[in-house]
């Protein structure tokens, strides 16, 4: 089966990579957002973008592309999670819209790239 080959070797998947810059560029990000922040938003936007990478890397260790799939799931769930929570702090203006709109756009990117691998994975299952 040509998916189960691949995902093994997840890091070379583009969505993992681009998953992997989206939790640099957050975790960057907010550390210009205010000291009263940081175990609130700050951390739970840093837990949500780590997640994205962590759980495309976890799925791609498990036994069948079923078991993959439902991790796809789960990162594309904290990726949308993260999407929220970059709104929020652009509305309460915990960080400018210069800041949060790059990542709006890479959040936006990964999610277009986990339905497209959802989608495959059920194709070819």
């Amino acid at each position: 089966m040509i998916i189960h080959t691949r995902v093994h070797d997840y890091q070379k998947l583009k969505v993992w990579q681009a998953a992997r810059r989206l939790a640099a560029n957050t975790y960057r990000a907010t550390e210009a957002m205010p000291r009263d922040e940081q175990f609130g938003l700050v951390a739970q936007m840093r837990r949500s973008s780590i997640s994205i990478a962590s759980n495309l890397a976890e799925g791609a260790g498990r036994s069948t592309p079923g078991d993959f799939r439902r991790y796809v799931r789960i990162a594309r769930g904290s990726a949308c999670e993260l999407e929220t929570q970059l709104l929020i702090t652009s509305d309460v203006g915990v960080l400018p819209q210069s800041a949060t709109d790059p990542l709006l756009r890479l959040v936006d990117e990964v999610k277009r790239m986990l339905y497209a691998l959802d989608a495959d994975i059920s194709r070819r299952s």
